[in-house]
């Protein structure tokens, strides 16, 4: 009959953090995992943009205007016309044209024009846009702008309702009541309104879009920190910090934050989706980036016009860029979601 060990002598088991059984969770969900690798694809793909490595060019007309895409084929040309003066040889027409003397000139200009027309591509993988331009690039280059204005409006949102909820969770009595007078000024007004309202007052541009989705698009996140704040806030553990003579700061985003920091988590990874959305309508409407950029909207609505004439090749390339991006995010949203559940903790 074996002797039973005092509790003392049991072998010590391994403890596992909260952000190590997150991970061990998002690995074993292959969704996830597919998800995650093709946005590491995009954000690799626009940090060599941003860098100038890729779609560096963009703005060239290396094409033929609306060339279409590769496996199409050149489009079948039409029969040019030439600019042609009377000539022969010892005949002076300055006398009768006055226009004569320029008929060389001109022909000088068209022939150097269709050299260079000649000089171009006709076909390039996803085709040209009406002046020329690679699409491929531009769709690259969209990426940049429409993905780095997500990322950046969604960490101001989420900074901004994190503090929020945080004060006016924990202090609660006229500080909750001022943020939560706030809170509901900004959620009376329809948000689309409201996102109109600030684009016609801080005008176009990347920085004007990312302080306009971020200043507006803080409520959600702030109501959730603000309930979770509220939750914790009597809990033993703070008390006992209070007991040892932690201050309020600390109490606050040191004790309680990193134990509520999963719900700004997965809240700034589905705001990031939503804003890119946003700026994608606001650059079709013409209230976003400037002209002298592209993105994803900037594209659309391009392809709008071009759409009427046949030439499809830009709507599908930035709808194909943005509907990958988008669906991917949202997947790996989904399974981080699932990932960082308190719930699902204890089934380690």
């Amino acid at each position: 009959m074996s002797a039973v060990l005092p509790a003392t002598m049991l072998p010590a088991l391994p403890s596992v953090g909260v952000w190590s059984a997150a991970w061990k969770r998002l690995r074993s969900d292959r969704v996830g995992m597919v998800s995650l690798a093709i946005v590491g694809a995009f954000l690799v793909l626009i940090l060599l943009s941003s860098l100038g490595l890729v779609a560096g060019h963009w703005q060239q007309e290396i094409g033929v205007p609306n060339a279409p895409p590769g496996f199409i084929g050149p489009a079948t040309k039409t029969a040019a016309t030439a600019i042609a003066g009377p000539r022969g040889p010892n005949v002076d027409l300055s006398d009768i044209d006055p226009l004569a003397p320029r008929y060389k000139e001109w022909e000088a200009g068209v022939a150097k024009y269709r050299t260079s027309e000649a000089a171009k591509r006709e076909t390039l993988p996803f085709g040209a846009d009406r002046l020329g331009r690679d699409v491929l690039a531009k769709a690259v280059k969209g990426a940049q702008i429409s993905i780095f204005v997500g990322l950046l409006a969604a960490l101001l949102a989420t900074l901004i309702g994190t503090v929020l909820g945080a004060f006016g969770g924990f202090f609660g009595g006229k500080v909750g009541d001022a943020l939560e007078w706030l809170y509901n000024v900004f959620t009376s007004i329809p948000g689309i309104l409201l996102i109109f309202a600030f684009a016609a007052v801080a005008g176009r541009g990347v920085q004007s879009v990312v302080l306009i989705l971020g200043l507006t698009g803080w409520t959600g996140i702030y109501r959730l920190v603000r309930a979770e704040f509220i939750k914790h806030a009597g809990r033993e553990y703070v008390r006992a910090a209070e007991a040892i003579g932690a201050s309020t700061m600390s109490r606050m985003f040191r004790h309680i934050l990193p134990n509520v920091s999963h719900v700004a988590l997965v809240q700034l990874s589905i705001h990031v989706v939503g804003f890119i959305k946003a700026e994608v309508i606001l650059s079709y409407l013409g209230l976003g980036v400037g002209v002298d950029q592209v993105s994803w909207g900037t594209m659309l609505a391009e392809a709008q016009s071009e759409l009427i004439l046949g030439h499809w090749w830009q709507l599908v390339a930035a709808t194909a860029f943005m509907a990958t991006f988008v669906t991917a995010f949202s997947l790996f949203t989904d399974a981080l979601r699932d990932a960082l559940d308190p719930k699902l903790r204890g089934l380690e």
